[in-house]
């Protein structure tokens, strides 16, 4: 089987996952953090080079501050979690802002932890805007803006996988998931069960890769 060197994460539905179980809103984030432990784990056994979870964006700071405070802390409970494992850990994201949780400031540059391994980002209070923020577009190439753009230690995505229903890339990493194929999972992300993970990556397995050649 074709394994993808790097899969995207958009765990989304969580709010709506809440409110269907009779909770606010902002309690469905922390029924998110397990399943990305073991998508993570999965991951792992299967030999994928590399991980990026999609956390929050800048738009959904734009929220209820119960909800945002709520997703915040999520974030920072899920790195926690992740930073137990043995992995290569990168937390992305506009840390000049307020939103951005100090916590995590400690890996904003690449590190390992324990025995290295699995490249895994997180994206916190990111933007696509603040990502290309810092390109020329004076002189822009296609290879010059893959080392301009802040998200620069973020490889190209083979597969991305969302929960929720959506089928829209709500700002994921924009220049890495030119050519990634899109798998969307009706769940909702804490109603995760591994057997969607594997229906992802048996469905990319049979999927025609050309990358435009």
């Amino acid at each position: 089987m074709r394994i993808p060197k790097h899969i995207g994460i958009i765990p989304d539905g969580n709010r709506r996952w809440a409110q269907s179980n009779g909770l606010n809103k902002e309690d469905g984030y922390f029924n998110g953090l397990n399943p990305g432990l073991e998508v993570l784990r999965m991951a792992k056994e299967l030999g994928v080079d590399e991980i990026t979870y999609y956390g929050f964006t800048t738009d959904n700071c734009k929220r209820p501050k119960v909800q945002v405070d709520a997703f915040v802390k999520a974030c920072v409970d899920a790195v926690n979690l992740i930073a137990k494992e043995d992995v290569s850990l990168l937390v992305l994201g506009n840390y000049e802002s307020k939103f951005f949780p100090d916590e995590l400031r400690k890996y904003t540059t690449r590190t390992d932890i324990g025995n290295g391994g699995i490249k895994v980002n997180f994206l916190v209070n990111y933007g696509w805007e603040w990502d290309v923020s810092s390109v020329d577009t004076d002189t822009i190439s296609r290879r010059n803006i893959l080392d301009t753009i802040k998200s620069n230690d973020i490889s190209r995505i083979d597969l991305i996988i969302r929960w929720g229903g959506r089928r829209r890339l709500s700002g994921f990493l924009p220049i890495q998931s030119v050519y990634s194929d899109f798998f969307v999972i009706d769940d909702m992300w804490p109603d995760f069960k591994p057997s969607q993970f594997y229906n992802a990556i048996s469905w990319y397995d049979k999927q025609d890769i050309t990358l435009g050649g």
